[in-house]
């Protein structure tokens, strides 16, 4: 009986545990979002300083500008 309740203990400790750190990476991934907080985009110049390189594919919903791709700049729009 005692070993039951260890064991029940154990587990419940566990899932709660890990429900915890679940929600503790949502949180940080959520939160490093390159998008996320930018205002104005970048100029060539500034993307290829941070690492990244321009990709001028067209893209309709955003038309004469390229997007960053890689480094500290990742998934801005470059004008």
């Amino acid at each position: 009986m005692r070993i039951r309740r260890i064991v029940a203990a154990g587990i419940a400790t566990a899932a709660l545990a890990g429900l915890g750190l679940a929600g503790a990476a949502t949180a940080t991934a959520a939160s490093l979002t390159p998008s996320q907080g930018f205002g104005a985009a970048l100029t060539p110049g500034e993307c290829t300083d941070g690492g990244g390189t321009v990709d001028w594919t067209p893209n309709p919903a955003n038309p004469h500008t390229g997007t960053c791709r890689g480094g500290t700049g990742n998934g801005q729009a470059v004008d």
